[in-house]
């Protein structure tokens, strides 16, 4: 019986690299077992190949927006519809996981009902197709440990949970800035249990550069983000990895630490996510950054004045 359900929206496999470490990451998803299904969703260039080959689901028709980009909103839809299972993780293609993830997953559901789990992943240059051959967890886990880098704690490149949770997402761009500080920030404004797995799971991203983009250019610079941020509710919601509010650690699901930088974001965002008020969170963010909110006023000014 299927157990979880790990779904994404791959870029087109035409770039050699971006074929390649698609191809990477997906096998990796494969060798968790018959309790995971896999779903690839849209129809760019090379996806259905791809899906055939690795022997994995196939959902070609989903919305975009005009840019031609996939839906978020569009692909847990279509999943859920499809592929009806009590957890759900969404992942980007270019992520790397082990088996042992199953564990940790398992361990966090007998802890909690409603969750959304996030983490840190680790940076490692990759060009090669893997070998997932016997033994090719360690061999893997030892070249991140000498060659990786643990990514600062901004968004997360995968998210789990149950099926209860994300009944309703906005129309967002995947691949684009925004989505995934919601997904934290959504998290918390629904008082799910928001958990930080870094230290017990490890998720490896396969370093590449940003030809597939327009102009080239990364996504927290393209249109597609603005807008995505604005869907999500401003800039307020722009949630990272500090604003969990638990960690998991050998399995067991505990309090996020505090230290005095938590303490004070806690404060920051205690208007959003308890008393559900934009207004006043507005009103601390500019207490507690009165530069940067001077800033965002001015081009909010700015851009009203366009009008």
């Amino acid at each position: 019986m299927t157990q979880l359900v790990i779904f994404t929206a791959p870029k087109p496999f035409k770039n050699p690299h971006i074929s390649t470490i698609q191809t990477n990451a997906i096998r990796s998803w494969t060798e968790m077992g018959r309790e995971v299904e896999i779903v690839l969703l849209g129809k760019d260039e090379g996806i259905g190949e791809a899906a055939k080959k690795l022997d994995v689901n196939h959902i070609p028709d989903i919305e975009v927006n005009a840019q031609g980009t996939p839906l978020i909103s569009s692909m847990v839809a279509l999943t859920r519809q499809h592929f009806p299972a009590p957890l759900y993780m969404i992942i980007n293609t270019d992520i790397l996981l082990f088996p042992e993830i199953l564990a940790s997953i398992q361990k966090t559901r007998e802890q909690a009902d409603q969750f959304l789990m996030v983490g840190q992943r680790w940076d490692l240059p990759i060009t090669e197709l893997l070998n997932f051959s016997a033994g090719w967890e360690d061999q893997l886990k030892n070249r991140v440990i000498t060659n990786g880098s643990l990514h600062p704690r901004g968004g997360s490149d995968y998210f789990i949970f149950p099926d209860y949770c994300y009944q309703s997402v906005p129309d967002f761009a995947i691949g684009r800035a925004g989505w995934d500080n919601w997904m934290i920030y959504e998290g918390r404004h629904q008082g799910w249990r928001v958990i930080d797995a870094t230290r017990d799971v490890m998720a490896v991203h396969q370093n590449h550069d940003y030809s597939h983009l327009p102009d080239g250019k990364p996504h927290y610079k393209l249109p597609e983000t603005f807008e995505n941020i604005r869907l999500a509710g401003g800039e307020r919601t722009i949630f990272t990895l500090m604003d969990t509010d638990a960690v998991l650690v050998d399995g067991k699901v505990k309090k996020a630490g505090l230290n005095w930088t938590k303490f004070w974001r806690e404060v920051e965002v205690f208007p959003l996510i308890r008393l559900k008020s934009y207004t006043l969170a507005q009103l601390f963010y500019a207490a507690f950054h009165p530069v940067k909110a001077y800033r965002e006023f001015r081009a909010w000014k700015r851009n009203k004045d366009r009008e």
